[in-house]
């Protein structure tokens, strides 16, 4: 393959558009594992006769590693060669997921699971630096719009092709699939993509600040990931919540004196840097807390099979190819702080509708909920990731990149365990008020298990219709939630995105480009007065 592709010639004028296929080839792989899985997760139970705590971790495993090594990954990136270090991430990642497909126990999953985290943690943010790098601000947000449109297009149908590949083949496929993505990725990437650094800083590793952001961040996660089973006031989470904040402020104090720090806290001084990741926080909250509750509640309540409950979610999917395209070419023109506003305003519109649920709603009851919140996942994804990267100087863009990932990482995690307890805990109440006659220890242990989506078919059908009687009036309430957390971002994307166009504010900003002589530190303090206007 790679033999046949070097055969070809290849012009400055498409290069970048071969370089955008690559990264969201690689892109695709990520953002798919983050759904795929949990569709598999019955049947990788039943082959390994893997314990719930197996499962868990088959999840956690993933998510720590990739949050822990997210903004490192970002960093070195920008120091060694951003291109050097996605490479290393695809491989990494393909030859974990061929391990994990050979798995003979769940201890091999768990840790190839892992080992799949970070190559994910190298290869996400260099496909966005590697971005910025390659298209001038006059194409960045088109370019950006179909990398954010391949990544909620992965998370979309991530369940149903799950499904598709665990009823039809086996669930080890859903990895070993991976193998060819990664080859091809990594051939037009060789053949395609220059290599790119931040020239303006010595190669060095900040290890104190590796360190301090692995344990801060890593801690934080895993509070958040274990706060419903291990409980919201036990020791350990507490423990973890106070080592991570310990850590991090560790990192910023240790930051602001080394010499080469791993994370410039000067970003944040663009507003607009500020308030695109305050925006990615809000989106990957709402986001993912709906897609994981939604599908329980389609699959325990409704009954609907794996593949039923995937091919549901379509119409966002569909959404999300159409316009999220567009919404890239229009951040071009008339900014992004109109599109991510108005894309927000349809999130919480589309949560408040799914709000309305019952224990029999229609499917049509939720389709036009689905069709509004594709829409507006697609006026927000791509025109804010646009946002972050045009508010750093190019240069500093694997940095930059790794913080946004970040933080849309952190915000899905908090948007699953915030609803998650909602629905334990108003869940509670609501059986107590609906079968008050049975025994507090059985109502306690439904409502722990109202957060992977009702009591289960082997109870009495009694109690089955009380926990999904709960578990609906529960999340009905995290969804109004969720809905004006969605609000609320909108209000601050509106506050603090600049509202001039990307090209204006960078025709002299941006270095590297026809008519644009600044140096980078100049393109960097062109880049922030507007933010901060």
């Amino acid at each position: 393959m790679t033999e046949r592709i070097r055969g070809m010639k290849l012009s400055d004028g498409n290069r970048r558009w071969w370089t955008l296929g690559a990264m969201c080839f690689a892109l695709f792989m990520i953002m798919l594992d983050n759904t795929v899985v949990n569709v598999a997760l019955p049947s990788i139970q039943r082959d390994l006769d893997t314990s719930l705590s197996g499962l868990e971790w088959t999840i956690n495993a993933y998510t720590l590693s990739f949050a822990i090594l997210l903004v490192t990954g970002g960093r070195l990136g920008d120091i060694f060669g951003r291109r050097k270090m996605f490479l290393f991430g695809v491989v990494a990642f393909a030859l974990s997921s061929l391990a994990i497909s050979f798995s003979p126990n769940d201890a091999w999953l768990i840790a190839g699971r892992a080992l799949q985290g970070i190559g994910a943690a190298f290869m996400m943010p260099a496909t966005l630096s590697i971005i910025s790098n390659a298209f001038p601000p006059e194409e960045r947000g088109k370019a950006i719009g179909t990398w954010a449109g391949v990544s909620a297009i992965a998370l979309a149908i991530g369940p149903l092709f799950g499904g598709f590949l665990v009823e039809q083949v086996d669930w080890r496929a859903i990895f070993y699939i991976n193998v060819p993505i990664a080859v091809a990725a990594v051939a037009v990437t060789l053949w395609s993509t220059h290599e790119s650094r931040d020239d303006s800083v010595e190669r060095s590793i900040d290890v104190l600040g590796v360190v301090l952001s692995g344990v801060g961040i890593g801690a934080l996660v895993l509070g958040l990931v274990e706060g419903n089973s291990w409980g919201w006031g036990s020791a350990s989470v507490l423990g973890l919540f106070a080592l991570s904040a310990v850590a991090l402020v560790g990192f910023v104090i240790a930051e602001r004196r080394v010499r080469v720090p791993m994370l410039d806290f000067s970003y944040f001084r663009s507003v607009q840097f500020l308030g695109a990741n305050l925006v990615a926080f809000v989106v990957s909250f709402a986001m993912f807390g709906m897609f994981l509750f939604i599908a329980l509640y389609m699959q325990n309540v409704l009954r609907y099979s794996p593949i039923e409950a995937g091919a549901l979610f379509l119409p966002s999917t569909v959404m999300i190819m159409i316009f999220g395209p567009i919404a890239g070419r229009m951040a071009d023109k008339i900014g992004p702080r109109p599109l991510m506003t108005g894309g927000l305003v349809l999130v919480s519109a589309a949560l408040g509708w799914q709000s309305t649920i019952q224990v029999d709603s229609s499917y049509w009851v939720l389709l036009p909920a689905f069709v509004i919140m594709g829409v507006g996942l697609a006026l927000v994804m791509s025109p804010m990731s646009t946002a972050a990267m045009n508010a750093v100087d190019r240069t500093k863009a694997g940095a930059a990149s790794g913080v946004l990932s970040m933080s849309r990482m952190v915000g899905g995690t908090f948007g699953v365990a915030v609803i998650g307890a909602l629905t334990i805990s108003l869940g509670h109440d609501e059986l107590d008020r609906i079968i008050p006659s049975v025994p507090t220890g059985v109502r306690d242990r439904l409502a722990e298990s109202l957060g992977a989506g009702g009591g289960g078919q082997d109870l009495p059908a009694a109690l089955v219709d009380a926990s999904n009687q709960a578990y609906v009036y529960a999340l009905s309430y995290g969804l109004l939630i969720s809905a004006a957390f969605a609000l609320a971002g909108a209000v601050l994307a509106w506050v603090l995105i600049a509202p001039k166009r990307p090209a204006e504010e960078e025709t002299v900003a941006e270095p590297g480009f026809p008519g644009a002589p600044a140096t980078g530190q100049m393109a960097a303090e062109a880049q922030r007065e507007p933010a901060r206007a």
